[in-house]
């Protein structure tokens, strides 16, 4: 798969799973000028930035792996502006969905840091 098609394919599958386990999408390819957040979901009183990683499997690495600490900077940059700009009093936390397209499985990282 083309890396545009395979990201987009994985967050769609993510938005899936989250809706079928009573999230709700607030929103998706969320950017800013540190970054982008794949999904913003929203369960209770918890705002849920996730970040979505395909992979056809795991034989070279975990999916999860490749949220390095300067993603993960990115990704909290851009999260803080989103909390910024909707001024909302939310608990919030940074999740990893993991999708592997060979094995067709989804693994949901909560809390991933």
């Amino acid at each position: 798969m083309f890396t545009k098609l395979k990201g987009a394919f994985g967050e769609g599958e993510a938005a899936k799973y989250l809706r079928k386990n009573k999230y709700e999408i607030i929103a998706s390819g969320f950017y800013s000028r540190f970054g982008e957040i794949d999904l913003i979901a929203k369960k209770g009183n918890t705002v849920v930035f996730v970040e979505v990683k395909t992979r056809k499997n795991a034989s070279f690495a975990k999916a999860f792996e490749a949220v390095d600490r300067s993603k993960i900077q990115k990704i909290k940059a851009t999260a803080q502006m989103w909390m910024t700009q909707n001024d909302k009093d939310y608990d919030y936390r940074f999740d990893v969905i993991e999708i592997y397209t060979e094995s067709k499985t989804l693994n949901h990282i909560e809390n991933a840091f």
